[in-house]
């Protein structure tokens, strides 16, 4: 079975009941030449002793879908690459939300691309995949959700931007949502206004609508039956047993200003009621049996609870756990160059959230190369963010980045992006590294703003400052507030996590997540233009710490000097089998990267002798002889019609023996014999690029004159 919606000439379809016949769902998602193959399994059997969704969202991308046979020894896919990993958290995030409060079944949802094509949408489809297949299967499941990408170009919007479009795009925006509202936001922008985004996720939920139908359409034809799913009622005799041991003490315990001594008087209280409450004499009570245990339930509710609690006092008193107002911003300081080894560095604090950020600055080795279904491409510009484990006072193991991790990195990496000087402008590799220190809301934020500091004080001339806030949401009823810079427990029991970054001009990059059914555009509005006052207001606490790029880089930074040749040239700089550039390695210590097709060379030194001797040695080799101009030369050969006289590096010039002297001679050895300097005079270049030298013409002008030494 089989359905089809056109999207810009070409057919959207969603396809199943053919292939992975024994999941619970599949779907093959066919655009253009992109095919992904999403399929769902859910276990028969419920997990005990779960408080979370158990579910995995996987995203793999197959080497033959675009012709390629992997590299590396093993010649097959390995573990999962940065990109797989950042859209498998594109899918988890707009379908997470959508499954049942209580289920339990362990579930596993894949998309694999199939055939990749030109139209950069295999993440698009993957979303609409993974939402199609739940909507058929029998698991519950409170979609469909749709999903596209949004473009700009000039002042129209794009749908689903192809690879030649993205490049010209100054929006590159993943929506996603249910038919109600928009749920999901992700992307990047040239400082765009806050207008243009609210602009854009009306352009995108009006054809999010018509996907939406369209999975409407395949569950008609091919949907299953939902299983049953039996959902265990809070019990509310538990539930006023916690309320009898707490009711006198939450309320301190909920508002203590620090995040450690909260969560410590919290965890106390819950103490108390596992000890008095998971009893056999309350279990009899409750479950008439004495040997259940009611550890999980008592957790349960008491988390509920504590989610009531802080909702309805904020709501009503305006004031937030550690005391602010809903707009107000935790107190921020910013230092920069702590590590005097580094080429910059930085130290962002906003409340109990803290972030040690260094920038390190490489050549054109450095550079990461990254292969990848579009093909080859190299990365100049990369941050990498680090959670470790005592930031939340916590015990674990060091391991590879986590999803989390490579996620968070990745945002505050487009934060940036767009501030990045160019190659031509700046030619270094730049590495930023993030290591939180403290967490207690938005890290990622932190690290937009101390990365910003890192990257002045490392002297990168980047185009203007970026800052990044989180922002909150909680909605009882018809009762809002919009809270600015959220904790952890805010967003925890929050109703959005919406995080902002950019420059005084625009936004630079942001990340949305609701987790109710939506909200209003005015609502997002609202939450933007605070989000942009909470901007501004730290980018002018950062300006007090530095407001521009430092001059000079750091004395432990490479120099980098660039020198463009003739490209004809480059073989004379490198020599046979590279002798030419080893020797000038060798002598003078740089390192010297070669662009053969533009001329480039780039010679990297942190000590500017060093260079200086370099590019006087290149220069010299890449020379050309220039006509009339005398130069003092090296004999190197003698034939009998003259001699041969090297006046450049490689560059040799015809010394006829009528322009050896004002008189004439036999032979050329009563004169010159190998090995001697004389000044030479350049009186012609033909069209072969021979030189053809005088001995006698030098002679006449040299009174006077500056011989141009070789």
């Amino acid at each position: 079975m089989e359905v089809e919606l056109n999207i810009k000439g070409q057919n959207l379809s969603l396809q199943t009941g053919i292939i992975a016949r024994q999941t619970d769902g599949s779907v093959l998602v066919k655009y253009g030449d992109t095919y992904v193959l999403c399929t769902v399994v859910a276990e028969k059997t419920p997990k005990e002793g779960l408080d979370f969704i158990p579910l995995t969202i996987d995203y793999q991308e197959k080497a033959y879908s675009a012709g390629k046979i992997p590299g590396g020894f093993f010649k097959r896919e390995g573990k999962p690459t940065d990109k797989e990993v950042l859209v498998s958290r594109l899918i988890d995030r707009p379908i997470r939300p959508l499954f049942p409060e209580g289920f339990n079944y362990e579930t596993q949802g894949i998309a694999s691309v199939l055939s990749y094509g030109d139209e950069n949408i295999a993440d698009i489809l993957s979303i609409i995949g993974i939402s199609s297949a739940l909507t058929i299967s029998d698991i519950p499941f409170n979609g469909p959700v749709g999903a596209i990408r949004v473009g700009k170009i000039e002042d129209e919007f794009i749908l689903n931007p192809d690879n030649e479009e993205s490049e010209k795009s100054t929006l590159n925006l993943v929506v996603a949502g249910t038919e109600e509202a928009v749920t999901m936001v992700e992307g990047s922008a040239s400082e765009c206004s806050e207008e243009i985004l609210v602009e854009a996720l009306k352009f995108a939920h009006a054809h999010i609508k018509n996907i939406i139908a369209l999975q409407k359409e395949l569950q008609k034809l091919a949907g299953k039956s939902k299983r049953e799913i039996i959902n265990v009622e809070d019990n509310k005799f538990i539930k006023e047993a916690i309320l009898d041991i707490i009711s006198e003490k939450v309320e301190h315990a909920l508002f203590i200003k620090r995040k450690l001594e909260r969560q410590q008087a919290l965890d106390q209280l819950l103490n108390e009621c596992l000890q008095s409450l998971n009893t056999e004499e309350f279990s009899q009570k409750v479950y008439g049996t004495s040997n259940k245990d009611l550890s999980l339930e008592i957790k349960k509710q008491f988390d509920k609870i504590i989610k009531q609690i802080m909702r309805e006092k904020i709501i009503k008193n305006g004031i937030r756990l550690d005391g602010r107002k809903p707009d107000e911003i935790r107190p921020i300081t910013c230092m920069v160059g702590l590590l005097p080894r580094v080429h910059g560095s930085a130290l962002f604090t906003r409340g109990e959230t803290q972030a040690l950020v260094a920038t390190t600055l490489g050549t054109s080795e450095d550079e990461q190369k990254i292969d990848s279904l579009e093909g080859e491409t190299f990365k100049t510009f990369m941050l990498h963010y680090n959670f470790l484990p005592f930031s939340v006072g916590e015990v674990r193991s060091l391991r590879g980045p986590g999803r989390r991790e490579i996620g968070h990195g990745y945002l505050a990496e487009r934060a940036l992006s767009s501030v990045i000087p160019s190659k031509e402008e700046f030619p270094y590799t730049i590495r930023v590294v993030s290591d939180i220190l403290e967490s207690n809301g938005s890290s990622s934020m932190a690290t937009v703003c101390g990365a910003t500091l890192s990257l002045m004080d490392a002297g990168v001339p980047i185009k203007a400052p970026v800052a990044g806030v989180a922002m909150g949401l909680i909605k009882e009823n018809e009762k809002i507030l919009v809270l600015t810079d959220i904790l952890g427990m805010e967003d925890h029991y929050g109703d959005m996590d919406f995080k902002v970054a950019g420059t005084e001009n625009g936004i630079t990059a942001f990340q949305m997540d609701i987790k109710i059914s939506g909200i209003n555009y005015e609502i997002f509005k609202h939450a933007l233009e605070q989000a942009k006052q909470a901007r501004l207001f730290i980018l002018k606490k950062m300006s007090e710490t530095i407001s521009e790029p430092k001059k000079e880089l750091s004395s432990h930074a490479p120099r980098i000097y660039t020198i463009k040749v003739k490209p004809e040239k480059i073989r004379d700089i490198i020599g046979t089998g590279g002798k030419v550039i080893k020797s000038i390695i060798e002598e003078t210590g740089v390192k010297i990267d070669i662009e053969d097709k533009e001329g480039i060379v780039k010679i990297a030194s942190p000590d500017e002798a060093s260079a200086e001797k370099a590019i006087e040695i290149i220069k010299g080799i890449t020379q050309e002889a220039e006509p009339g101009k005398i130069y003092m030369g090296r004999v190197t050969r003698i034939v009998d019609f003259g001699a041969f006289v090297e006046i450049l590096p490689g560059v040799e010039g015809l010394l006829h023996i009528s322009q050896i002297a004002d008189k004439r001679i036999q032979k050329v050895s009563e004169i010159l014999k190998i090995g001697d300097q004389i000044p030479v005079k350049v009186i012609e270049i033909d069209e072969l690029g021979r030189t053809r030298l005088s001995r006698k013409e030098a002679l006449r002008e040299i009174e006077g004159r500056t011989v141009t030494k070789k």
